[in-house]
């Protein structure tokens, strides 16, 4: 526990109960990425604000890079977000655990006692593993989740040291990624997904099948189109029983079957909770209570196209959201909002990187549009004679109406994270074909496709014509 109102870290435990009473202008709990940013962000735009995030944990991992905890990094202490940009920026900091906020009062209680008031309070809580209730053998020993939590991590991490057979349940992308970095570490790895393809909700087909095709080059053993039954063992887990009948034997499975928003502490305090359990804000990122707000995962989500409500989980989306809450806390401003959630994917299997943004064609399709796609394969440096040049796959999805873009997906070497990123602002500006044909772009041998043939560009040429 630490006392944030000294310039120095102080243990809670060495102080008296009158000495840790807290009073803050901005209190934020929860100290991930929507956390930090709120944070941060606040006490940028209200400099002569007093801002306090308050967290559980010592330390905080950075949450996209738990998979690579498994393989890649050697130490989970290189995938720690240091607090230094919380020092820099101003802002204090108290290791403790909410457990009750009054409303009428302005106050937060905590476990040990502290109470804190404030002015405006963020809750960045975020979201939990999810067990599904009906699946038998979920609590068996060497059954597993991800939860960004290190202590839990590193104690997967030590135990699987000693394992060789390990099932994912669940090919989105933790799962997916997981599979990878366990396969580098010579383990016998076998992916279960229920849906056709793995990342299905992402990506339309015929991207998600490239994404198959390398895991399985690389030794990850796929079993699409199939559901777990049961996790079987006596004890400790010893295979899983698939919906099919097929057993498949296993040391441990890990788990990654999506996230739950933590929303006890919201509403416990009377605070609106979603249909899907969400906090429900408004575009300002606000509840119903406008000095309160909540952002990141326990935040509720519309999509920017469909306006219906989003389960998309994203550290990304929540640094949006973090942003647009820190700047509208005690003044709101109509051009910083928050108009939907915009997905926007990318991942890498080895040196083949895939992104996605809005809506698959799918998708699209599902919801009643009627789009136009168009793709094109070109190349991600020129001239393709280059060493470590990839073949760069691009789709888009149009709303034939109007040709404004509904989505886009890309595979190629790993400056697709970039390219995807600019689809997603195409997206959120509601850009045409008619403007990504008139955009200008730079372009250079070793960082991207040719001008004369910029896949981006080429795809929406197949569109126009078709349009």
């Amino acid at each position: 526990m630490y006392n944030a109102s000294f310039s120095r870290i102080v243990p809670l435990t060495n102080l008296r109960k009158t000495d840790i009473m807290k009073k803050t202008d901005v209190l934020v709990i929860g100290g991930s990425a929507a956390g930090i940013v709120t944070a941060i962000t606040a006490k940028s735009n209200y400099p002569k604000k007093s801002v306090l995030l308050i967290r559980k944990e010592e330390q905080v991992l950075v949450p996209c890079g738990i998979p690579y905890i498994f393989g890649s990094l050697d130490s989970i202490e290189k995938n720690i977000i240091p607090d230094a940009g919380l020092s820099k920026a101003g802002v204090d900091l108290m290791v403790g655990q909410a457990v009750e906020i009054n409303q009428s009062e302005k106050t937060c209680l905590l476990k040990d006692g502290t109470t804190i008031s404030f002015e405006k309070l963020v809750l960045a809580t975020g979201s939990s593993p999810s067990v599904p209730k009906w699946l038998k053998g979920a609590d068996l020993d060497n059954v597993f989740v991800i939860p960004k939590d290190k202590e839990y991590i590193s104690k997967v991490l030590d135990k699987i040291n000693s394992f060789k057979k390990i099932i994912t349940v669940g090919a989105g992308f933790i799962g997916v990624e997981i599979s990878d970095e366990l396969n580098k570490r010579d383990k016998d790895v076998t992916l279960v997904e229920i849906l056709p393809n793995i990342l299905g909700l992402a990506f339309d087909k015929e991207f998600a099948t490239i994404a198959e095709g390398l895991l399985q080059e690389r030794g990850v053993h796929l079993k699409t189109s199939s559901g777990v039954k049961e996790i079987i063992g006596n004890g400790k887990v010893s295979g899983v029983l698939l919906n099919n009948s097929e057993t498949i034997e296993a040391d441990a499975v890990i788990l990654s079957m999506g996230y739950t928003p933590n929303t006890v502490l919201a509403k416990e305090a009377g605070l609106n909770i979603t249909d899907k359990g969400f906090v429900a804000v408004d575009e300002y990122m606000r509840t119903e209570n406008s000095d309160i707000f909540a952002v990141g995962d326990c935040a509720e989500k519309r999509d920017f196209i469909t306006r219906k409500h989003s389960g998309v989980m994203l550290a990304s989306t929540a640094c949006a959201e973090a942003r647009v809450a820190g700047m509208n806390l005690y003044k709101l401003s109509t051009l910083k909002v928050l108009s939907g959630t915009i997905a926007i994917f990318s991942t890498a299997i080895g040196g083949t990187g895939f992104g996605a943004a809005g809506l698959t064609e799918e998708t699209a399709k599902k919801e009643g549009f009627d789009v136009v796609t168009g793709s094109f394969e070109g190349v991600d440096k020129h001239p393709g004679a280059l060493s470590d040049t990839h073949k760069q796959f691009m789709k888009l999805i149009v709303a034939k109406e109007s040709g404004v873009v509904l989505g886009g997906e890309v595979a190629g070497g790993l400056s697709v994270g970039e390219l995807t990123n600019l689809i997603g602002i195409i997206i959120q500006n509601r850009m045409s074909i008619n403007s990504i044909l008139t955009a200008q772009i730079g372009t250079h041998p070793l960082l991207t496709g040719p001008p004369t043939a910029y896949p981006l560009i080429k795809a929406a040429e197949v569109i126009a014509k078709n349009l």
